[in-house]
């Protein structure tokens, strides 16, 4: 059972490597490039490995046990 959280962003759009930072899904930005790059991300259910996606809101990011759903604030 995943957990779902909703992250508001103030801005047109977020990059993924930020998101995840933003959300406390990881601490670091070198977590975050790790994460992406291990194929360990999904946005809007296919495998994401581009650290400079960006996210908007009505997207959806999943990584492990975590989605994400972004919203616009």
């Amino acid at each position: 059972m995943k957990k779902v959280e909703t992250i508001e962003i103030q801005t047109e759009f977020i990059k993924m490597d930020s998101l995840l930072k933003y959300a406390g899904v990881c601490m670091t930005g070198g977590e975050a490039k790790t994460l992406i790059e291990e194929g360990m991300v999904f946005f809007n259910g296919e495998v994401c490995t581009m650290r400079g996606k960006k996210v908007r809101a009505g997207d959806e990011v999943a990584v492990g046990d975590v989605l994400l759903k972004i919203a616009a604030k």
